[in-house]
């Protein structure tokens, strides 16, 4: 299966401003492209890579005053199959995780445990350990949370998320995340592109999409709180701890979102599409910084 997506997002910037973006494909996913763009920006300037404390590229830029705009696109191969779902995953004591596996455990600045340990133990406590324990979760946080792109706060934390019941998918990813850690599983939030393949089109406008990995039996699996069910196509862009360590864009100095486009379909299925909706929006200005 092919899979065409990529972005376009406009910043209005007061000053010259250094800007760190988060929208490259994860390197486990850079064999899989078939075809891609350089990533263009109007005005032209130069950008730099690097790869960060979690394995993400990250990409440098000094914007200039005024409007900056930045473009991507690309088609990747995908296997077609479903997230993996495996009940017979078994937890892994603390004392015999990987060290690198340790950080996804403690609390961060969207995820704090302290504030939800009672609540997970209370909830989960007695809940079969292992698979059943994170389905558990999700499923709680599935029907605890409504959805809405109107609900967008980037402040939001999942101790908030929960109390208020609503949120977007980063919520969704944070408060499940907080839950699992509390549990002594290891949980740690993703990024990327989630198109409607395979599930009837949504009629809104395409965002990024945010999701989270849980260690179990000595692989991280994937689970998503806001669809809670498995799905195809998933591209993983960017990893971490929560949003605060893969914002897509973050600026060092004031910026206001002018633009965000965002497309991910199949291609054979769409073989005369354009590339995204010929309209513009901010519902995407909750994934900045």
């Amino acid at each position: 299966m092919l899979i065409r997506l990529g972005y376009e997002i406009a910043i209005e910037c007061q000053q010259p401003t250094p800007i760190i973006s988060l929208l490259e494909i994860h390197e486990d996913r850079q064999a899989d492209i078939k075809r891609q763009t350089r990533v263009i920006t109007s005005p032209n300037v130069p950008s730099s890579t690097y790869r960060d404390r979690y394995g993400n590229n990250c990409r440098r830029f000094y914007a200039p005053a005024g409007s900056f705009r930045i473009l991507y696109d690309a088609v990747v191969e995908d296997s077609g199959e479903l997230d993996e779902v495996n009940p017979q995953a078994r937890e892994v004591p603390v004392q015999e995780l990987p060290d690198d596996v340790l950080g996804y455990l403690l609390g961060s600045r969207y995820c704090e445990t302290d504030h939800l340990s009672s609540l997970a133990w209370n909830l989960f406590g007695n809940v079969t350990p292992g698979w059943s324990r994170v389905q558990a979760v999700t499923d709680y946080v599935h029907n605890r949370l409504s959805f809405g792109y109107g609900y967008a706060r980037s402040t939001r934390t999942a101790a908030q998320a929960n109390d208020e019941q609503v949120g977007v998918c980063r919520d969704f990813a944070h408060l499940a995340i907080a839950l699992c850690r509390c549990l002594n599983i290891p949980a740690r939030y993703v990024n990327g592109y989630l198109g409607d393949i395979g599930v009837p089109e949504d009629p809104a406008p395409m965002d990024f999409s945010a999701w989270f990995e849980a260690f179990l039996d000595g692989k991280w699996y994937t689970f998503d709180a806001r669809h809670n069910v498995p799905r195809m196509g998933r591209v993983v862009v960017a990893r971490g701890r929560d949003a605060t360590d893969v914002p897509l864009l973050h600026s060092f100095g004031p910026h206001r979102l002018s633009l965000f486009k965002v497309w991910t379909y199949e291609q054979e299925s769409h073989p005369a599409k354009p590339p995204y909706h010929a309209v513009d929006r901010t519902v995407g200005a909750h994934m900045l910084a």
